[in-house]
């Protein structure tokens, strides 16, 4: 078992305190994003032994057990995180596997560099993705009924916001929401800068359901992601509910601190509210345009203590241990990698002890014991 040395992101959108006050540890002042675990290339944890990838390369049966690398090659299939919203993500969608490959493929084909900005596919790979609250939680996922768009965006009375109100009570349903977000994506830069303040003003002044609205337009002023948004489901999360995004479905995270885990690729196309490159034809293609109501996910209990956020994929696994004090050990031995990370109190991962915001990595059939008082969250494979 290796105690893991993680690297805290600083993006721009970064909460300044919430992973400093997880951590016990004074702010520095800069955005703190995301904290990542695992063995990314971006940002491998540290471990006594080197970083995380090195580690895992060099005897990947060992890490990672045999089962996990015949299923998912030598590589730890997930990237665990936790993530501090202090101001709006971008509203993005996430591609499926077989998008991935094709859209790595005509990339890498076309020699567009691997980091050149316009770049979508960054690897081979999908990324599914859950996040978990810490705190109350605040985010956008699916797209709502297009009627429900409709009755919100004409509450603001913004003449040129009518339009696509009427484009929203057609049928077939995906066709309606597929056109109105083409139409958004496509506008005019002037024009639709002048719709989003409009539409912004309006919001703060009607307060309410459209009060979030006039916030994304404070953070991106004059973005069409800021009308887009108002196609999506709100969702907002308690303390230990979770949100599960799959393949194609929009999504952006506005405020809060949670715990998310994701296959292990960074294969992002975005829909707004971003200064970075929209790539409008292959969004569209990618989007899943099916409107429904979004998915709370709470934890199915096991005797064992195991609380499991049950999801349709097999690169990850996120559970949670709630330790009362006085409770007897748990064994968390499993065939595969995992990581386990405290999230309250100072429970022990074997002789570990971990305080909040401190993580270990546990290589495949490695005999582990949870002891101790606190929340433990236990990342691992489906092999």
């Amino acid at each position: 078992m290796d105690r893991l040395a993680n690297t805290v992101r600083p993006y721009a959108w970064g909460s300044t305190t919430a992973i400093p006050e997880l951590l016990g540890i004074a702010p520095t002042g800069e955005p703190q994003a995301e904290m990542w675990m695992g063995a990314h290339p971006g940002a491998p944890s540290r471990t006594p032994r080197g970083p995380l990838n090195e580690v895992i390369h060099a005897d990947p049966v060992r890490e990672l057990g045999a089962a996990a690398v015949d299923k998912f090659g030598p590589h730890l299939p997930f990237l665990f995180k936790i993530l501090a919203a202090g101001a709006p993500l971008s509203l993005q969608v996430h591609p499926d596997l077989a998008q991935a490959k094709a859209g790595y493929a005509a990339e890498e084909a076309a020699g567009i560099p691997i980091d050149a900005s316009h770049r979508n596919y960054k690897d081979a790979n999908h990324k599914p993705e859950l996040i978990c609250a810490l705190t109350p939680f605040d985010g956008l996922c699916g797209f709502r009924a297009p009627v429900e768009a409709a009755d919100l965006m004409a509450a603001l009375d913004v003449d040129s916001l009518k339009p696509y109100v009427d484009l929203l009570h057609a049928h077939p349903e995906e066709a309606a929401l597929r056109e109105v977000l083409t139409a958004l994506l496509s506008a005019e830069h002037e024009e639709m800068a002048h719709t989003v303040a409009a539409a912004a003003a309006a919001a703060a002044r009607l307060g309410g359901d459209h009060a979030p609205y006039a916030q994304l337009a404070h953070h991106h002023p004059g973005d069409p992601g800021v009308i887009a948004a108002m196609l999506l489901n709100r969702v907002q999360l308690q303390p230990g509910e979770a949100m599960f995004l799959g393949a194609g479905v929009p999504h952006a995270y506005l405020d809060g601190l949670g715990v998310e885990i994701m296959a292990n690729s960074d294969n992002v196309l975005r829909c707004g509210l971003t200064p970075k490159h929209v790539d409008v034809p292959e969004l569209l293609r990618v989007v899943r345009f099916e409107p429904g109501e979004p998915s709370v996910l709470r934890p199915e209990a096991a005797p064992s203590g195991e609380e499991l956020y049950d999801t349709p994929i097999d690169e990850f696994r996120l559970s949670r241990y709630v330790r009362a004090e006085g409770a007897a050990p748990t064994d968390v031995t499993t065939s595969g990698p995992q990581i386990l990370l405290a999230t309250a109190g100072r429970p022990k991962a074997g002789e570990v002890t971990l305080a909040p915001g401190e993580s270990v990595f546990v290589p495949a059939g490695e005999s582990t014991e949870l002891s101790g008082t606190g929340t433990v969250f236990r990342a691992t494979v489906v092999a």
